[in-house]
């Protein structure tokens, strides 16, 4: 490994090299960066370097060496609303590290860091100031007496500052940091390291030493370890000589180009305008790295942090006069920055760039209508905007609450959050009234007893039928010493073979029996591995430490063994048809489907799910033998093992392998081989969240029942249209026909009728000055008539003309329709239809929109139908009056 020259400008990807390069000639592994997606269930992203190596610094997982270094992308949202503001806020980031499990400790992990910084990088001493934890009297040891170190340049900072930790729990201990003195000029008194103009942190040494568990309590660690992590950003602007990290190579090619797009000179701009700049560099960091790592924008979770970054930087593009697309362009820019250190993102670009596409063009769709109401709410003076209005500018308009609250607290506009939060739980409540789902939940004393039964030993893969001991009863969610005939209860076994719900596979059922006795069950619950088994004694009574034999239902098993392998058969088959980068979302395996949800920004068409249903149907038919066998995890995924998101892993997993065609972590039940999942059919291809796909399907004899219903329909379809199977198509097409003509002869009708009335409105026009005005009832004609009324009557009438006609299309139905038509004069001289219809509408209970020369609106309250027509009459010749006057 080579030092670098003195006062040579050294790039980004140059201070990565040289620090992994010095580390590895110290004997460290050097460690791929990890996913921003994290294996760890407590964090949604990767928020630190340490963070993939938590599992064996807790003494989970074996270490991968006894010393390792690594160069960690990760993402931090927490601070966001600094990022463009100060000098050295991020989202994305690069955490360089060395690691030590149970290795070196701290004499060796401070004498290097000294060595990297200052023969190998450069750095002078007298630019070094250090902290330590001020009961940590063994590091400032080593600082001064080994380092050599001034002693007025170690400073002792409380647990708050030099007490490092992960999160809430997990590993943690005292650290050390290096801090950057930009003006050692200015001495060694009253140092002040919290002055981010003089002094940067830019390396920490964590002596871990301890886990911190959920109650905050520290206990040993069963092996001392280091984490460092050196501010990749931060090394560069000390070393590039930089005022500030975004003018950094790392960054600074992406915030000029964006300067390039919105014509203006990133130097001699005003802050505001630097500040939008960085957040677009920042973020095009952060975007192409979380889309490339399998995050897809959404409003839940991670999807949810992608979209929110995507849309500040659409904003912040506005605010620089930016109005077309050009996030693909910053994207395309950043993909060819870092490809280089992660290959991942050019082999990804084309989906990177649809991602962002598809995002862009959202947003833009709503983005003017959502501008507009916040500026008209900013131009009402009021310092507080509703909780509704926010959540509708949510909900409707696509803006991110945390968008919002930007936006307004630049105006000194604060937002209603509890009743943001009102309106979003209302949501929540009506989509879960708008859907059935089936109560899961444990309550009563089943919830607080369960954790205290021994785990339930699952008997299920090699036989449907086995003995247990009744080891709990529960009847209405109290624990019972035995049950009797008629009741629903709910019984942990010992051992059992029916199959407990889990990794999206539904529980079986069937019959537990015994001396006597018989229960039917019909699901079966599986909470920490100890299996619930649902349902009611139809004979005799049931004890506790009753011996009993599980007796599995044959069919429904066999239905969900079929739907479960044709899961996996198809997830490969879209990732050959769709892109290799499809991933699994979501599934359910019942008895009478299959459902998968999966990552993908388009609708599947016709061709594409042919070819996914033939490449299925193909490896059915291939008669591929199922492999099941038991590994270790790392070893899995290094095979290729495909491994679910959010799901929870042993060290020892369970491997389901279709030789040279899937391979996935799973623990659910499978056929035996592919030919006796039988067929394979999708019968629906839904989108059920922005960027989520879902497919149902249907295999074995659920595809016969199938095809058995729709040629019953088919026959019945033939009868009824007087034509055999073959010559529906062309049936239905000439009826079709016949119905497109017979509407057009009912519309032709329908605006004569419509003319008949509103023509002889042309002879009650009221003159105002220079205008000419029509308000008037006119009832029995429907949207189309009505508007096509008041759009005629508007062009006879003339530029200077309004025309605005209230009436009830069908007296049944007791609904108002609402229409306003101004031309072009009254246009130009700033009135607005849209407006004007919704005061009108307002008072019949209603509300609408459009244009200013055109609007329509819709009301319940018919009664008040002559109130709203008059207080446009009012309305108008006021304003008429004062323009005839001009």
């Amino acid at each position: 490994m080579k030092s670098q020259t003195k006062n040579t400008p050294i790039t980004g990807d140059e201070i990565r090299k040289t620090f992994l390069e010095f580390y590895e000639s110290k004997s460290h592994l050097i460690i791929p960066s990890s996913s921003l997606i994290p294996d760890d269930p407590t964090v949604m992203l990767t928020i630190a370097g340490m963070l993939p190596f938590k599992p064996v610094f807790l003494g989970l997982r074996n270490r991968p060496s006894a010393r390792a270094s690594s160069s960690q992308k990760c993402i931090r949202t927490n601070d966001i609303e600094n990022v463009g503001v100060t000098a050295r806020h991020h989202t994305f980031f690069e955490m360089l590290g060395n690691f030590s499990f149970g290795d070196y400790f701290k004499k060796e992990a401070i004498q290097w860091a000294w060595e990297l910084i200052t023969d190998v990088y450069h750095l002078k001493p007298e630019n070094i100031i250090v902290s330590v934890f001020h009961e940590d009297h063994e590091s400032e040891k080593i600082w001064r007496d080994d380092i050599g170190i001034n002693p007025k340049r170690i400073i002792h900072l409380d647990e708050k500052d030099n007490f490092w930790s992960s999160g809430a729990t997990g590993p943690c201990g005292p650290c050390s940091e290096l801090y950057y003195d930009f003006n050692p000029e200015k001495g060694l008194k009253n140092i002040d390291l919290e002055d981010g103009d003089r002094f940067i942190e830019f390396y920490n040494l964590v002596f871990m030493q301890y886990n911190r568990d959920s109650n905050g309590i520290l206990s040993d660690l069963e092996f001392k370890n280091i984490d460092t992590g050196m501010g990749l950003e931060r090394m560069a602007q000390i070393l590039q000589k930089k005022t500030n990290n975004y003018e950094t190579d790392l960054i600074f090619p992406i915030v000029k180009e964006a300067s390039v797009i919105a014509n203006i000179d990133y130097f001699s701009s005003e802050d505001r305008t630097k500040i939008s700049l960085k957040i677009l560099g920042d973020h095009t960091r952060a975007i192409i790295h979380l889309i490339s790592d399998g995050v897809v924008a959404s409003n839940l979770g991670r999807g949810y942090i992608l979209r929110r970054l995507l849309r500040r930087m659409i904003r912040h593009g506005r605010l620089l006069g930016i109005k077309d697309y050009f996030l693909s362009k910053l994207a395309s820019l950043g993909i060819s920055l870092m490809q280089n250190t992660y290959p991942d993102l050019k082999n990804n670009k084309e989906r990177i760039l649809r991602e962002i596409n598809i995002e862009e063009k959202r947003f833009l769709e709503t983005l003017d209508r959502g501008e507009k109401l916040l500026n008209d709410f900013i131009c009402s003076g009021e310092k507080l905007i509703s909780g509704s209005k926010a959540f509708e500018l949510y909900d409707t308009y696509g803006f991110p609450l945390e968008l919002t609250k930007e936006i307004l607290e630049e105006k000194n506009i604060n937002v209603d959050l509890e009743g943001f939060e009102r309106e979003m739980e209302a949501q929540k409540e009506r989509a879960k009234a708008a859907s059935q789902k089936i109560d899961l939940t444990l309550k009563g004393s089943i919830e607080r007893e369960i954790d205290l039964f021994d785990q339930t030993i699952f008997e299920g893969y090699n036989s449907l039928n086995s003995n247990g001991v009744v080891k709990g009863i529960f009847f209405e969610s109290n624990s019972v010493e035995k049950a009797i005939k008629g009741q629903a209860v709910q019984i942990i076994l010992d051992q059992t073979s029916f199959y407990g719900e889990s990794g999206g596979q539904v529980g079986d059922t069937g019959t537990i029996s015994g001396d006597g006795t018989e229960i039917y069950i019909d699901k079966v619950i599986r909470k920490k591995n100890i299996f619930l088994h649902c349902g009611t004694v139809i004979k005799g009574e049931i004890f506790r430490n009753q011996l009993v034999e599980t007796r599995v239902d044959n069919s429904n098993r066999a239905k969900a063994e079929s739907n479960h392998t044709a899961t996996h058969l198809l997830q490969s088959a879209l990732k050959i048809v769709i892109d290799k980068s499809v991933s699994q979302r979501g599934s359910l395996v019942a008895f009478n489907k299959l459902r998968f949800d999966f990552n993908s920004p388009h609708p599947l068409s016709k061709e594409q799910i042919l070819q996914i249903e033939s490449l299925v149907n193909s490896w059915i038919f291939e008669n591929h033998p199922i492999q099941v066998k038991h590994m270790e995890k790392d070893d899995a995924l290094k095979a290729g093992a495909l491994a679910m998101f959010g799901e929870k892993y042993g060290d020892i997993v369970r491997v389901v392998d279709v030789p040279g065609v899937s391979m996935e972590l799973c623990g659910g039940t499978h056929v035996r081989k592919t030919s006796e999942v039988g067929s394979f059919k999708i019968i629906n291809e839904l989108g059920i969240s922005s960027g989520i796909r879902r497919i149902e399907a249907l295999s074995g004899q659920l595809v016969l029942d199938y095809f058995k219903e729709r040629d019953e329909t088919v026959d019945k379809l033939s009868d009824l249209l007087k034509a055999n199977p073959n010559q529906l198509l062309d049936r239905v097409n000439s009826l079709q026909s016949e119905l497109i003509n017979k509407n057009k002869e009912i519309q032709k009708m329908k605006d004569e009728i419509a003319y008949f009335k509103y023509s002889s409105l042309s002879s009650s026009v009221n003159k105002i000055g220079l205008f000419s005005l029509i308000i008037s009832q006119l009832d029995g004609l429907d949207g189309n008539s009505l508007q096509s009324a008041a759009l005629d009557l508007t062009s006879k009438l003339g530029n200077k003309s309004v025309v605005i006609l209230g009436g009830i299309p069908d007296k049944k139905n007791r609904k108002l329709l609402f229409v306003v038509s101004f031309g072009e004069d009254l246009v130009k001289r700033g009135m607005h239809a849209g407006k004007l219809i919704n005061d009108i509408s307002r008072i019949c209970s209603g509300g609408g929109g459009g244009k200013p020369n055109f609007a329509q609106a819709g009301a319940k309250d018919i009664d008040k139908l002559n109130d709203a027509l008059e207080y446009a009459r009012k309305d108008l010749r006021l304003k008429l009056l004062s323009y005839s006057d001009k």
